[in-house]
């Protein structure tokens, strides 16, 4: 170490140093001390210079006045180091002698030259001198260390870092061409360039002009002090009216604005690769989490439907069994089908799971052990063998149960006819109706028996088929047997009595038919004509109250025409009425006159006179209620009229409107231009247009609410129904979602994989080109020969097919047969981009941290949105190194989980 107390050695000023950072400002070798006394450099120098020490020193509640004078005792020099290093100096002599002096300036002296600065023919003595030159080259020195030397842009460093750093941010600006640290700077555009570029709402750029300079450095200096806590370090009619103006005092001027910016842009990327990476992980945890209680779900619905499906346990009768098929059937028809879904919809997660997990560049999922896609499958093919055996046994035990319930049911089928058919039998062979018949009745009872007698007589068959069949059943030992044999016994007893009980009808009807001999010819005509009448009027009442349905005005109308023909017949039926009404008085006058006493009721019929009459009475009360209830309904079919038309008139132009908006989707998603956000906020404009259109078919449904109420059910003026409306406008709104939801997988896709939007169109363009029927897909010659057109060597050689195959097992996993369009992006993504790494991640955390090996809690909400920032406070390990401080986190072993090489 030079030794700073001995006379005559003074510290060399912008020398090299021997550290590893010796040569940083080798291009400042030939500092010329001349230039440090033109007055405008020195004036340029000492306002730049003090400015930017207080930028520091107000830090720790302090400034200085005068450069030369304010360092002399070393103590606000030693502070400055402090607070540009954050490292503390040896403690400070108080005294105000110059020893005491001298010995705080070598503390400082010797802080700079720990830092491997080399200075040559700078000394303590000078500076408490207060040599002007002395310590503005020292202070020159302080700020090339300190705010210039670490500097680094594209692997260049100090001076020509921050100036290739403001040429790349000026270089959009017209009339800026930065080139140095002097006259590049005059005319103020530069400064102004550098703060539009990181803060544009700050300047007015295009307001200012480059023959205003004063102007336009004023503006730059007073919006840096104001808005970006960049102190006024320098004077624009200084600038202005220097020829050359002080390169130093520029470069401490511009380093500033470097640091100012620099700092804010890295956390700000550091944020957003961090954000990034967290939102992919929270969403990866989300699907993984899904799927393993869809898993678990159905995999605890196959274990407790197996048992069930291998039970074998027989039944006695065969409607226990098809109960047990009907359940099996319904659990073919109901409860499997949702399974069936569920199993589907299993796999898709999965596998959209793992290529979410293979485009963000972490390790494959790997479900809990027993929930394997593969142990489902397992699973499922054990549910089926069972499903197919219980099946067959089913249908074998209903066989076997058919063959001999087939014997009983035969049994029961004759058992039960032959009870039907002598109901009722034994009361009638026991009723004495033939002691005050007529003449009539009686031969009408004879011809009855006989006709009983006849079926009598062909019952006998089924009564021996009956034992037989019973007796079979007894020999094949039946389960139901007893009551067999007790059916059949009593159907024979019955048997026996009826028999009996015809002999001695047939002989009660015969000696009763001898005694009647006459017959009333009146009797017998009053029937003839009063049944037709007594029909025609049951007729024209059945027909007056019939509940009529007509569904159109011309219905109704041709009601009304059929009704006011019915009213015109209407005489010519009383006039028939009084006909018939006289033969019954002439028959009753007749029997009055010869005393012959009549059993009652007319033989032949039983329409009386008073049923006649009644009837008729009714007919006559119902003919006005006719006309009314006509009346009603066709007013009401005049307003279902209306609604129809009134529906028709909407409907014609709702349904139209959807089917042109099908076909344009259909069209955009063809015919895509522009980048994937401007696709994406037209296809988002085009579904809220489509979305603006639903009063429509509200009002629509509204009017279809009346037509329902009113129970109308066709309409002739459309070929729209409100399903075929609702359906459409269901597959509209399906349609515009499915096409947005593919370009935000795409910009997903673009955005994950640093995908251009030029690769992006040409990926679509040549995707689109091979698509020869517009379905979305590739076939696998198709895809072969867009493979071609982008380059790949896929020709039909050994080869070229082998590759083929590579790329098809990529796209095509579960060999489909086709390529969608989303596979062809993942494909290309993987091909030409890259992704976030473990390294990438801990760098970013290590920006944020401040170079330190840990970060707190209060860094991370400070840094990251809330939702992100508290999910890595609960996932982040303690921090366990020796530098560790209280609530220090790990954020090295989070950032490596992410990726899958160590546990959280």
């Amino acid at each position: 170490m030079v030794d700073y107390h001995s006379a005559g050695q003074p510290y060399a000023y912008g020398g090299n140093g021997p550290g590893p950072n010796g040569d940083y400002m080798a291009q400042e070798d030939d500092w010329d001390r001349d230039l440090l006394l033109d007055p405008a450099w020195e004036k340029q120098q000492r306002k730049t210079f003090t400015a930017w020490c207080n930028s520091h020193l107000r830090k720790a509640g302090t400034q200085i006045e005068n450069i030369d004078e304010d360092f002399r005792d070393g103590l606000k020099l030693m502070l400055l180091l402090e607070v540009i290093s954050g490292e503390r100096l040896p403690k400070p002599e108080r005294g105000k002698m110059r020893v005491h002096k001298i010995n705080n300036v070598n503390k400082a002296l010797d802080f700079i030259a720990s830092k491997g600065v080399k200075l040559v023919s700078i000394g303590a003595e000078e500076i408490v001198d207060g040599n002007a030159k002395m310590t503005l080259g020292m202070i020159w020195t302080i700020i090339l260390r300190f705010a210039i030397q670490d500097i680094s842009v594209e692997e260049t460093s100090a001076k020509e870092g921050l100036l290739l750093w403001c040429q790349r941010k000026t270089a959009p600006y017209k009339n800026v061409n930065v080139q140095n640290f002097h006259i590049s700077w005059k005319d103020g555009l530069a400064f102004n360039a550098l703060i539009h570029r990181h803060r544009p709402e700050l300047i007015e750029y295009d307001k200012l002009r480059k023959d205003d300079p004063v102007t336009n450095l004023n503006n730059a200096f007073e919006v840096a002090e104001k808005y970006l806590d960049i102190p006024k370090m320098l004077d624009a009619e200084d600038i202005v009216n220097t020829a050359r103006p002080d390169e130093k005092a520029i470069m401490t001027y511009v380093s500033s604005f470097y640091h100012a910016f620099s700092g804010a842009q890295k956390a700000e990327t550091a944020a957003n690769r961090i954000c990034k990476v967290l939102a992919v992980n929270q969403e990866n945890e989300h699907l993984m989490e899904d799927y393993e209680k869809l898993a678990s779900d159905l995999l605890e619905w196959i274990k407790r439907t197996i048992p069930w499906l291998e039970d074998r346990s027989p039944q006695k009768t065969i409607q226990e069994m098809q109960q047990k098929l009907e359940d099996f059937r319904d659990y073919r028809r109901i409860h499997k089908p949702p399974k069936v879904q569920e199993k589907c919809q299993l796999e898709i997660n999965f596998n959209t799971l793992q290529t979410k997990l293979r485009l963000s560049n972490r390790p494959a999922f790997m479900p809990s052990e027993g929930k394997m896609v593969s142990d489902i499958n397992n699973g499922w093919q054990h549910l089926e063998q069972a499903e197919k055996g219980y099946e067959e046994w089913l249908l074998n035990e209903i066989r076997r149960l058919e063959r001999l319930d087939h014997l009983a049911e035969k049994f029961r089928q004759k058992a039960s006819i032959h009870e039907s058919w002598t109901e009722g039998k034994e009361a009638m062979l026991k009723q004495k109706d033939y002691e005050t018949a007529t003449l009539s009745d009686i031969k009408a009872l004879i011809r009855k028996h006989e006709a009983f007698e006849s079926d009598l007589a062909a019952h006998q068959d089924r009564v021996e088929q009956i034992a037989a069949i019973a007796q079979e059943l007894n020999e094949l030992d039946y389960y139901d047997s007893p009551s067999v044999n007790a059916r059949c016994q009593k159907i024979c007893d019955q048997w026996d009595v009826l028999g009996s009980l015809t002999h001695s009808r047939r002989e009660a009807l015969e000696k009763t038919e001898k005694q009647l001999e006459t017959i009333d010819e009146l009797h017998l005509e009053y029937a003839k004509r009063a049944a037709p009448f007594n029909n025609w009027m049951e007729s024209a009442m059945e027909d007056l109250q019939d509940m009529f349905i007509v569904h159109t005005i011309e219905e109704i109308e041709g009601l009304i025409a059929a009704h006011d023909q019915f009213k015109s017949t209407l005489p010519d039926a009383d006039k028939e009425r009084e006909a018939i009404l006289g033969i019954q008085r002439e028959a009753q006058r007749i029997a009055d006159f010869n005393s012959i006493k009549l059993s009652g009721n007319n033989p032949y019929t039983s329409v009386t006179p008073q049923i006649i009459n009644s009837k008729w009475e009714r007919v006559q009360q119902l003919v006005p209620k006719r006309d009314h209830a006509l009346l009603d309904e066709q007013s009401k079919q005049q307003s279902n009229e209306h609604l129809r038309r009134q529906f028709a008139s909407q409907a014609n132009i709702v349904g139209p409107w959807i089917q042109t908006k099908m076909e344009e989707i259909g069209r955009i998603s063809i015919e895509m231009n522009g980048t994937l956000e401007d696709q994406l906020n037209h296809l988002k404009q085009y579904e809220q247009s489509i979305v603006d259109y639903k009063p429509n078919i509200d009002l629509l449904e509204q009017q279809h609410q009346l037509i329902q109420e009113a129970l109308i059910f066709d309409n002739k003026h459309t070929n729209y129904t409100m399903e075929h409306i609702r359906v459409g406008w269901e597959q509209l709104l399906t349609t515009i979602a499915r096409t947005i939801n593919e370009v935000e997988n795409q910009i997903l896709t673009r955005d994950a994989k640093g995908i251009s939007q030029e690769q992006m169109q040409e990926f679509r363009a040549s995707f689109n080109h091979f698509d020869k029927d517009h379905g979305g897909s590739l076939g696998p010659e198709e895809f072969k020969a867009c493979l071609i057109s982008l380059g790949y060597d896929v020709e039909n050689d050994r080869q070229g097919d082998a590759e083929f195959n590579r790329i098809m097992s990529v796209v095509d996993p579960n060999n489909s047969g086709i390529v969608t369009f989303q596979a062809f992006i993942d494909f290309m993504s993987r091909e030409t981009t890259d992704t976030d790494t473990a390294d990438q991640v801990i760098a970013s955390f290590k920006v944020l941290a401040g170079d330190k090996n840990y970060i707190t809690a209060e860094e991370l909400r400070r840094e990251l949105p809330p939702d992100q920032a508290e999910y890595c406070i609960a996932r982040m390990a303690p921090y366990q190194g020796p530098d560790a401080a209280p609530g220090a986190l790990d954020y090295k072993s989070f950032s490596t989980a992410l990726y899958g090489e160590s546990d959280l």
